[in-house]
């Protein structure tokens, strides 16, 4: 007799939030889901959502009870069928229980009806919208939430009759009756829970021709100057991204249609539901006044969010762990199309501007992360978000495509979405197909650069006779934790009087001798990655420092900037003293514009964090006659604005108060500079931080506003800036309920305001309460949240006092969230070196 093994699957604990057991089991149990969703959305954000769902499946294994996700209260199922049989609602730990006798193995069908959850539709007054990422769908209907159990979506809403609505599929009929109508949209592509949305409410339609027929663009913009420069250059931006995109996967945009929402306040910059893009709607409309940086800014994120459709939509990873992957190759990708549009040259100082600075201020504190991040529940993928993998991951692709060849890498991307299109993968999968176009060992490669933290620390030894080089070492270490090497390609520049000359280095060990300088000429002084393309703490020639701004090349030249910034905040080669004094002398020297938002960058920091409250109130009159007198020099509009900028961010004295106060009351710009309404909203909040003596300032410009989202977004932000004590202290306390935090964007702008160094001496004592709050804010709050409410909270800190707060917060709770623990370090990073550097 012959007897067949019956495998037994574990069956996963019932727990919080979306566990990877739980997840496992699912993927190996569910398949071919699909969801029939109606919501009936009344006109009243107060009133409630009443909802009908249908969720068909098909079961392999009929071993354990099912779960469903839905964090919220059980109380709003009102009906639960299952397979045509009425079941009792049994719900623990955030999920819907549906036992075994109830189902069936092979076809089944879920039927609900419910009242909708709330914490994910983020309700207005006359509109809402999803967002869903990482785990929130559960928040509003049940469900699977898991990112590889793709699902089609067949949405039907009922609407305010007035309302227009968005979502990833098109649209398949409307029928109005009376005030109200109802929207069927066809069935969805294949997608992700996460990626599940739409939007609805008092919105203006604009429509253009993109991907496979006409597309739509939904805004509650009404300023005719940003509408009117705005709308044709999105569609125009979206056009050359996706055609980049096409042409390089060689891949057809993979959805059946292309859509955009813009949103006021919107909690990020982007997010890439396929059909249904939501933006923040103020980096979408610009004016005449707007900065390049900011039509960057607007290009980029369009690039990005585009590159989504094929990175992270059509292939997505299996589990958050990864969640990396689709943030990389969509701004590598980004990057890429705007360098096809702008040339090497801008993208290369774009690139490095944009990356190296924001990915060092993490990698440079004892909080940093590395770029895969392990993960047990899907409830914590939140804290998986941040500056590590949207900015030092296109560092590291950037070098992995240098060390293939970019032929052979972007032949082994297109293997990978070929093979996973329409379903998910890890990036073992990736690196395992990009090995294959490799003659490197990418496996050992990939374990520094991805699996660790930290940066190396880069130094040299020069070795001359008679006036030639005779021996040149390069050497790295790990700027903290155990001995490990970072393999990289990058560049040293030597320079001479009438010339200079450019080596690659490929420093692959931890020592390594530069045969190719032997011989040459001793330089005037040399400059470690020139080319902005290596990564870590490089070390700074001195003799460079009096010829810094004689340098040609804006790309090295900003390399510069950011080593001198890096090497100050390490107490290496520079004091912040010394730095201000040499980036003050290059206002008026540095005309690049990204270089001058560098430079401005830099001072800003510098004077608020690293200087002290003495040095700052004598030195800020010199400073501000300086800025200003450079804003006059400077003959490019952006040039000037910046500069402006700068003089409105550091201002002290009466004089620059007068000044600025000039321009605001009579909105009037100084000469060459154009200044859009938000920037004279801007320069009010300044005025008015410091006490201005027109104590009415605040409620005219708040007559100023005609936009009802702008008037309430100012309106909120305002008390943060009162000059009461007793309204800040009633300000914060109100942050204590979650109603109050909804808008997060503008909560971090008065957090800004609230912990200014202005009003220190009173905003410490928000310090142990802010810190408290953190878990529930991680809970509660989307995924940027934890990290943007603790940069705005803790950013600007110089104090010992302040210092000592983080660390008895630690010390107190030492079994504390470890992913948010590290938040908080790489947020309190700058306190830490500000007590080190202040004593020097």
């Amino acid at each position: 007799m012959i007897y067949h093994e019956i495998a037994v699957i574990p069956g996963p604990k019932i727990e919080s939030g979306v566990s990877r057991q739980l997840a496992e089991y699912r993927k190996t149990v569910i398949k071919d889901i699909s969801y029939k969703l109606e919501l009936d959305i009344p006109r009243l954000r107060k009133d409630k959502i009443e909802a009908l769902e249908v969720i068909s499946f098909q079961l392999n294994v009929n071993q354990y009870p099912l779960q469903l996700d839905f964090r919220e209260n059980a109380a709003k199922i009102k009906s639960l069928r299952v397979n045509d049989k009425t079941a009792a609602v049994k719900y623990e730990a955030e999920h819907l229980i549906i036992d075994t006798e109830y189902l069936v193995s092979g076809k089944n069908k879920v039927e609900l009806s419910f009242e909708a959850g709330e914490g994910a539709l983020n309700r207005n007054e006359d509109y809402l919208y999803t967002l869903f990422v990482p785990d929130r769908a559960r928040t509003v209907f049940p469900c699977f939430d898991q990112p590889d159990l793709k699902a089609t979506y067949t949405l039907t809403l009922k609407l305010p009759a007035s309302w227009k609505s968005i979502a990833n599929a098109s649209l398949r009929d409307s029928v109005v009756t009376g005030d109200r109508k109802a929207v069927y949209y066809n069935t969805s592509d294949t997608i992700s829970t996460y990626l599940f949305a739409f939007a609805a409410g008092k919105f203006e339609k604009a429509t253009g021709h993109l991907a496979k027929g006409e597309a739509e663009y939904l805004y509650r913009e009404t300023d005719t100057a940003k509408i009117k420069q705005s709308i044709k250059e999105a569609f125009a931006t979206h056009a050359s991204s996706l055609k980049f995109l096409e042409e390089w996967t060689k891949i057809p945009y993979p959805f059946q249609k292309f859509g955009f929402v813009a949103i006021p306040d919107f909690q990020f910059g982007g997010m890439e539901h396929p059909g249904a893009i939501q933006y923040k709607a103020s980096a979408m409309f610009l004016d005449a006044g707007a900065t390049k940086d900011q039509l960057d800014a607007r290009s980029n994120v369009i690039a990005h969010e585009t590159a989504h459709m094929w990175f992270g939509d059509l292939v997505t990873m299996n589990w958050f762990t990864d969640v990396w992957m689709k943030e990389v190759f969509a701004n590598f990708m980004a990057d890429k199309s705007m360098e096809a549009l702008t040339g090497k040259a801008v993208f290369d100082l774009k690139f490095l501007v944009d990356h190296f600075p924001a990915a060092y201020g993490i990698d440079r504190t004892q909080g940093s992360n590395p770029i895969r991040q392990d993960l047990d529940n899907l409830k914590d993928a939140g804290t998986l978000y941040g500056n590590i993998i949207y900015h030092k991951a296109p560092v590291m692709m950037r070098q992995l495509e240098r060390l293939m060849g970019k032929d052979r890498f972007q032949q082994g991307v297109r293997e990978y979405l070929l093979k996973f299109a329409n379903g998910n993968a890890s990036w073992p999968d990736l690196i395992g197909i990009l090995d294959k176009y490799s003659d490197a060992d990418l496996q050992k490669w990939n374990k520094v650069w991805v699996n660790d933290t930290g940066r190396p620390v880069i130094d040299y030894e020069l070795e001359k006779k008679n006036n030639k080089i005779s021996k040149f070492t390069v050497r790295q270490k790990p700027e903290y934790g155990d001995d490990r090497v970072w393999p990289q390609l990058f560049e040293v520049k030597f320079y001479y009087a009438d010339h200079s000359k450019e080596l690659s280095i490929n420093l692959n060990t931890d020592k390594t001798d530069i045969k190719e300088a032997e011989g040459m000429d001793v330089p005037l002084f040399l400059q470690f990655n020139s080319s902005g393309q290596g990564y870590g703490l490089w070390p700074v020639d001195g003799k460079m420092l009096p010829g810094l701004y004689h340098i040609a090349d804006p790309l090295n030249r900003a390399s510069a900037y950011i080593s001198l910034y890096e090497n100050m905040l390490n107490g290496r080669s520079v004091t912040p003293g010394q730095l201000m004094d040499l980036f003050t002398a290059g206002l008026k020297k540095e005309e690049e514009e990204l270089n001058i938002k560098l430079l401005t960058g830099y001072l800003a920091n510098v004077y608020w964090e690293f200087i002290t409250p003495k040095e700052r109130k004598t030195g800020s009159a010199q400073l501000e006659e300086l800025l200003w007198e450079a804003m006059k020099y400077q003959s490019l509009p952006n040039n000037k604005k910046l500069l402006f900028k700068a003089f409105q961010d550091v201002f002290l004295s009466e004089n620059g108060r007068n000044r600025l106060y000039e321009v605001w009351a009579r909105q009037k710009a100084p000469q060459g500079i154009k200044l859009t309404e938000d920037d004279y909203t801007s320069l009010a909040f300044s005025l008015a931080l410091r006490s201005d003596k027109d104590t009415e300032i605040l409620k005219k410009q708040l007559a100023r506003i005609t936009n009802a989202d702008r008037r309430k977004r100012f309106e909120f932000i305002v008390p943060a800036i009162s000059a009461s004590e007793a309204i800040r202290d009633d300000f914060f306390k109100s942050l204590m309920q979650k109603s109050n935090r909804e808008k997060e964007s503008n909560v971090a702008a008065a957090l800004y305001y609230l912990h200014h160094p202005l009003r220190q001496a009173t905003s410490i004592k928000y310090l142990p309460e802010s810190l408290r709050l953190l878990t529930e804010i991680q809970t509660t709050g989307d995924i940027f949240f934890p990290q943007n409410w603790l940069q705005a909270t803790f950013s600007y800190y110089q104090s010992a006092d302040a210092a000592q707060v983080i660390r008895d917060f630690l010390k107190q709770n030492p079994n504390y969230n470890p992913k948010l623990k590290i938040k908080i370090l790489q947020a309190a990073d700058n306190v830490f070196k500000a007590g080190v550097l202040l004593k020097k």
